[in-house]
């Protein structure tokens, strides 16, 4: 019976990364071998690597980290160890890139496999899993995003990573890239911005009258039923007549195409969970609090600017994440109208067939919605003043 309770309990997350791991480690290549960048190249399994000492190091280190995911409790041993782990999984693709590119080579191309972004996506949920059991605090939630930033950030502008295609294409397109980076920023921030002056008014309008809402919701939702792709093409013929008959509208950049349909439809997107958070948290407002404020003499714009809106802020702020991270993805689709952003890297890449230039605009979407939905979730704990 002693024996039997001295063994460690197993972790199931852990069991099940670990599993998921492993197998795309044994069958998917770890990087790929291209002559150029659209050919289908050579893969190469990570124990294909082994001759080279920070394959072997990395696979020590995967296996001390499967081991500390399954059998160990404590969080912080599975985060110093997981941590390492991405260092060093970087700093096997630099190396093993950098090997396998052929001397005086400018057109070959090292891309990494599945095994490697299978292999990123598994230690980082690990060092997820061990972030929430610590129960960080909101901000130093923040703080670690800052630090893993960081520690990509090294890696990024060491040279390190040069000899990868993604890096190749980047080097290329370095200061286009700069210049759709803050194309997708400015259709993002500027229609959740735009959104919000709009869904705000009409959410609290929403709430005085009863009738109003459903009318507006039902409109709003109905918007939410038409895929993105085809609202941009519902824009394009009203504000390409504008932009001919109205004089003066080209030169503020209304046109059929560009922006200009990208920020409206990024808009009417953004406008139906803010508007029903807002519903939401203002019914959320205890009556006995708004009751004792107007007995105070408050007027009814006091208690809402006083009362209603500080208490249902946090459910307010929970729409706006939602809206723009949702904003942040569907900037790439307005590539295919002319409205820039990242997603013109993915749609010259799927044209091309090349996968890295696909992933040169995938990447930083992704890390700029994680890192945007992390902020704005340590924002509204701290509001709510609640640990996670």
């Amino acid at each position: 019976m002693e024996e039997a309770q001295a063994v460690p309990k197993m972790d199931r997350l852990g069991l099940v990364l670990v599993a998921a791991g492993a197998a795309a480690t044994a069958s998917m290549p770890f990087i790929i071998v291209k002559a150029n960048r659209i050919a289908s190249g050579k893969p190469l399994l990570l124990t294909q690597l082994l001759a080279q000492p920070v394959a072997i190091a990395l696979l020590m280190l995967l296996l001390a980290t499967g081991l500390a995911a399954v059998f160990v409790r404590n969080p912080f041993p599975r985060l110093g160890i997981a941590t390492l782990t991405i260092g060093v999984l970087f700093l096997a693709i630099g190396l093993v890139s950098t090997a396998a590119t052929p001397v005086g080579s400018a057109s070959a191309r090292i891309t990494p496999g599945g095994a490697f972004w299978a292999i990123l996506a598994v230690v980082g949920l690990v060092i997820s899993d061990a972030l929430v059991k610590i129960q960080l605090t909101p901000w130093m939630r923040v703080a670690s995003l800052v630090v893993y930033s960081a520690l990509l950030g090294i890696f990024l502008f060491s040279g390190l990573l040069d000899s990868l295609s993604i890096m190749k294409e980047f080097a290329i397109r370095a200061d286009q890239f700069w210049g759709e980076a803050l194309g997708h920023l400015f259709l993002a921030f500027g229609s959740v911005a735009i959104a919000i002056v709009l869904a705000l008014p009409l959410g609290i309008f929403c709430f005085w009258v009863p009738k109003l809402r459903a009318v507006v919701l039902q409109l709003l939702s109905l918007v939410q039923t038409i895929p993105s792709l085809a609202l941009f093409g519902l824009l394009m013929l009203p504000l390409g007549y504008i932009s001919t008959h109205v004089p003066g509208a080209a030169e503020l950049g209304i046109r059929g195409i560009g922006a200009a349909p990208a920020l409206i439809a990024l808009v009417l997107y953004s406008l139906l969970p803010i508007v029903a958070n807002t519903v939401v948290g203002l019914e959320g407002v205890d009556p006995s609090v708004r009751d004792a404020a107007s007995g105070m003499g408050l007027t009814r714009r006091q208690v809402l600017t006083r009362i209603d809106l500080p208490l249902a802020f946090p459910v307010i702020l929970t729409g706006i994440r939602i809206v723009l991270v949702q904003a942040i993805g569907l900037v790439t689709v307005a590539a295919l109208i002319g409205g820039g952003g990242f997603g013109l890297f993915i749609f010259q890449g799927l044209g091309q067939t090349a996968m890295d230039l696909v992933l040169l605009g995938a990447v930083p979407t992704v890390f700029l919605a994680f890192s945007s939905a992390v902020i704005l979730d340590a924002v509204i704990d701290t509001i709510r003043g609640q640990r996670p």
